[in-house]
């Protein structure tokens, strides 16, 4: 059986737009040869439409999309797609994730999910009542296991937060006779997913003796990325074809066969970071329809690297770039900022802020009964920058960009209203090194951040030869506290084991506690790791200190 493997990206909430996609897509795979094509999980309402699924216009009008869809399709090709299904009378919510069988006009069949996911970034129990029996999907005389993203990962040791279900929903299908394994998937990307997924897919192959053919989710919504990075293993769990990842690809394959075709080469881990977000930064232009974005260039190695990332996401001639320098801005980072927007061929505009900040100061001066200092004056200076930039903004119609990242907004080493302000936050998911990390890759080819930029201290210049070093510890020291306390979920105990010194630890784990308030009024930020602020990480804001340590119960993870 020759499958199209359609690796799509889709809008969520848009039936519309997504069924044209998905109607070329099938067309194309049926040039190619297919028999069947194969698409992502949700992809007709797009994954996750969220509260609109508490509409019960929405999911009425899906009905009539999916029929629009089914006449649509191509004559004699048949289809595996995601959408949602009513879940019948009986206890729990009253929709089903779906996967639908569609052939010459008609719906053959529907399966639902049967493992929910509600970690991390998911909330699927929230919306969905889970599949209660499983059965092949008869395909043209072969049974299909068609299993929905989460299906899969039963009994995996995954690293994740993968619950056990007690179930195993690809074993089952493969015992009642299923010849091979369809999974129609919304995985998200975070680093080293994509790898880990292809041995994930590898691993049931193995295990149940049958090919598999993962078929992922590519594009941005909001602030999760989804990689695609869609793969064909056949039964040894050898891969047959591994597409491409963060780009739409169909592919047409053969389920039976054995060894290897030509398949998309992995990526270096930082490589993959920035496909990542350069992906993350165009579809959320796209799918908001915005075409210009505007950020302040600072000189600093934050504002560069989201300036390079911008101009390759939306092309240099849709990016403004405001240098706004004061009284303890060096020389040299204006220089640095327009040498960068040169070779990017930003639109590049200069506005100092000297005089707004004398003028405030002044106006401060009668609140405060006496002259404004000390925090006061350094917060002042980014609220006028953010300021500027929103003026920007309304005027031209841009999206703001805002360029802090990870260790910052970990901390609080960043200024409500000031450089958080924005529309979506480009590098809230990399730590400080790893910004620089990602800069001298930017660089690899030749030099476009100044290397001047990667080589000083770094500075927010709002004060007289001020370093990041004189509030932070340095940042080799305090990205693996903040790495092991937020991914990995280490306790204080557990990262001074490590070598770590007891005083800094307690201090950052103070500080990540502390801030929680601004991060709550951070813009979404791009997610990368397997652990972002943000929607993947809940905490309340009148809360304990989250250093505090509770008894636990044996085998449970601190």
């Amino acid at each position: 059986m020759r499958l199209g493997l359609c690796q799509i990206d889709t809008v969520q909430g848009d039936p519309r737009r997504n069924l044209g996609r998905i109607v070329e897509a099938a067309h194309e795979a049926r040039a190619a040869g297919a028999d069947w094509a194969v698409f992502p999980e949700l992809a007709l309402p797009g994954y996750l439409p969220g509260d609109l699924l508490a509409r019960p216009g929405f999911v009425a009008a899906l009905a009539a999309w999916e029929a629009e869809l089914a006449a649509r399709l191509p004559a004699g090709l048949g289809v595996l797609v995601g959408s949602i299904g009513r879940a019948g009378e009986g206890a729990g919510k009253a929709l089903r994730n779906e996967a639908l069988a569609i052939r010459d006009g008609r719906i053959l069949a529907r399966r639902a999910k049967s493992m929910l996911p509600t970690y991390d970034v998911f909330d699927e129990a929230r919306y969905f009542r889970p599949a209660t029996e499983r059965r092949p999907v008869d395909l043209d005389g072969r049974l299909a296991a068609v299993t929905i993203c989460e299906d899969l990962w039963a009994g995996q040791p995954t690293g994740l937060e993968v619950p056990d279900y007690g179930i195993d929903p690809a074993a089952e299908l493969v015992s009642a006779g299923a010849e091979f394994v369809l999974n129609l998937s919304a995985s998200p990307y975070s680093h080293g997913r994509p790898a880990h997924r292809t041995a994930l897919a590898a691993s049931v192959a193995t295990r149940l003796g049958r090919p598999v053919a993962l078929v992922n989710l590519v594009g941005g919504d909001d602030d999760v990325l989804f990689d695609g990075s869609s793969v064909l293993v056949d039964a040894r769990g050898r891969v047959i074809r591994r597409l491409a990842s963060f780009a739409e690809e169909i592919a047409v394959v053969d389920v039976d066969a054995a060894g290897s075709e030509a398949a998309a080469t992995e990526l270096a881990p930082i490589e993959e970071v920035r496909r990542a977000l350069v992906m993350g930064i165009r579809d959320y232009f796209r799918k908001t329809g915005v075409e210009r974005a505007v950020l302040g260039l600072s000189g600093g190695i934050d504002s560069a690297v989201v300036a390079v990332l911008a101009a390759e996401a939306l092309g240099p001639d849709r990016v403004t770039a405001v240098a706004m320098p004061s009284e303890y801005s060096a020389s040299m980072s204006e220089e640095d900022a327009r040498a960068l927007a040169g070779r990017l061929g930003l639109d590049y505009r200069v506005a100092p802020i000297g005089e707004a900040y004398a003028a405030m100061r002044a106006a401060l001066g009668p609140a405060l009964d006496g002259e404004p200092a000390g925090i006061v004056l350094e917060n002042l200076q980014p609220r006028l920058r953010g300021t500027l930039l929103m003026g920007v903004s309304n005027a031209t119609g841009a999206l703001l960009l805002a360029t802090g990242n990870k260790s910052e907004l970990a901390v609080g080493y960043c200024t409500l209203y000031g450089d958080m302000c924005g529309a979506l936050a480009v590098i809230a998911d990399l730590l400080k090194t790893e910004v620089y990390e990602l800069a001298r890759h930017l660089n690899r080819d030749g030099e476009i951040i100044p290397l001047r930029t990667l080589e000083r201290p770094p500075s927010a210049e709002l004060r007289p030869d001020q370093r990041d070093t004189d509030s932070l510890p340095d940042y080799a020291v305090l990205d693996p506290i903040i790495r092991r306390f937020v991914v990995d979920r280490s306790s204080e105990d557990e990262i001074v084991a490590e070598g770590f010194e007891p005083g800094i630890v307690r201090s950052v784990l103070d500080r990540i506690s502390a801030n929680e308030y601004k991060r709550r009024q951070m813009p979404p930020g791009l997610r990368v790791s397997a652990k972002a602020f943000g929607v993947g990480r809940r905490k309340r804001l009148a809360a304990g200190p989250q250093r505090v340590e509770w008894p636990e119960r044996e085998g449970e993870r601190r």
